[in-house]
């Protein structure tokens, strides 16, 4: 367990509670010669959530040689958005990291994001261009238009995000409701749900911002994938992020629930 400080008292609360338990959420797909790396570098968090799209190598077998007591999931659609939401429902702990299996986020920088919650945040996110981050990775039409999303979601939604399309975030698990994730629906004609993508990153960042979550960045580095091809595609996934910020503006407020913060 992290020994990162007590978990924020919530509004009645005679005092502190325990130090908070910590799930990580790892999506896979053929990491296999990526775990190796990546593993190794967890702290010691309470819980592991391995969840697998379907791999055709290796990766279950070295992540349960890795790390015996992972647990593995599966996924009912496709897509990184929906391995994200089944390893949420699948969390018991009390935060939740989200982070990649591929080396290009660091695990050694989870205390970062546990610390920022413990202080008072509801959600930690990660960004790469806030002092001290830093990016080994991106292109200059990544940045480029990252940095016009975010600038557009900083009008819209009268935020300061520096950083929207970053994966690297962790909450409090309660949260969750906030973020109204499907992990139960079958696909559908089109194989996948909005969401079920990597617009998720920007999915999560908006609903925190519109249920008035007290919202931290962290400064985090990214690092280039070690083995395989990212299957992120700047043109085709910026288009679906464009398109999702659209959408949450058109989403009813009222369907956004509003947590009672553990921070407040």
């Amino acid at each position: 367990m992290l020994g990162f400080g007590a978990r924020p008292t919530e509004v009645g609360a005679a005092k502190p509670v325990s130090p908070p338990k910590v799930s990580v959420v790892m999506p896979t797909l053929n990491e296999a010669k990526n775990l190796p790396h990546v593993l190794p570098l967890l702290p010691a968090v309470d819980e592991l959530i391995i969840v697998d799209g379907g791999s055709v190598d290796d990766t279950l077998a070295v992540a349960r040689r890795l790390r015996p007591k992972a647990v593995v999931v599966g996924q009912n659609r496709k897509g990184k958005g929906n391995a994200l939401a089944c390893g949420f429902a699948a969390a018991t702990g009390d935060i939740i990291v989200m982070i990649d299996a591929d080396g290009s986020t660091d695990p050694r920088e989870i205390p970062r994001f546990v610390a920022q919650l413990t202080g008072g945040a509801d959600f930690a996110k990660g960004s790469r261009f806030a002092d001290g981050g830093g990016s080994a990775d991106i292109t200059r039409l990544r940045r480029l238009g990252n940095r016009c999303l975010s600038a557009l979601v900083n009008r819209l939604f009268k935020t300061t995000y520096s950083d929207l399309c970053y994966g690297y975030n962790a909450f409090w698990s309660h949260c969750l409701p906030v973020f109204a994730l499907d992990s139960t629906s079958p696909a559908p004609a089109g194989g996948r749900l909005w969401g079920d993508g990597f617009e998720i990153e920007t999915l999560l960042t908006v609903r925190a911002a519109r249920a008035e979550l007290r919202t931290v960045e962290v400064p985090s580095h990214e690092h280039p994938r070690i083995h395989g091809a990212s299957n992120l595609n700047a043109v085709t996934d910026g288009i679906r992020v464009l398109r999702t910020i659209v959408r949450e503006l058109r989403r009813p407020a009222a369907e956004v629930p509003l947590p009672r913060s553990a921070a407040r």
